[in-house]
């Protein structure tokens, strides 16, 4: 059974920092591409950032870069976001996803349609 279970979300005053988890199972983690994404009520889900299955290849959306780092950990089967320089309109609920079909490439994908596996999320508030 395919499980990615997000931890440590949290309440963060803004220029904070704060680092989410996401722990993968059931799944080869180490040949998938990983990804983050955010959704706050009433906006679509947004593309965060994403991570080739070596770590070889990253990709940020423009309003995180330069803050954010996605890392991951094959022997732990778990990737990371480390969140820097937070301002209140990174709140959100967080989610890692995996991406099957691009399992293996360099490509790192931002789009939504092309992950296959999505955890519940963690909810990061930055207050100002």
């Amino acid at each position: 059974q395919v499980q990615l279970v997000e931890s440590g979300g949290g309440l963060v005053q803004a220029g904070g920092s704060l680092s989410v988890s996401c722990a993968a199972s059931g799944f080869t983690f180490s040949s998938y591409t990983m990804g983050w994404f955010r959704q706050t009520p009433g906006k679509e889900r947004e593309f965060v950032a994403a991570i080739a299955w070596n770590g070889g290849n990253t990709v940020y959306a423009d309003s995180v870069k330069g803050r954010f780092t996605i890392s991951r950990d094959n022997a732990k089967n778990t990737v990371y976001l480390q969140m820097n320089s937070l301002k209140p309109e990174d709140t959100a609920v967080y989610c890692c996803a995996a991406d099957r079909r691009n399992s293996g490439r360099t490509y790192v994908s931002r789009l939504e349609y092309t992950y296959d596996y999505w955890g519940q999320g963690t909810q990061v508030t930055v207050s100002s």
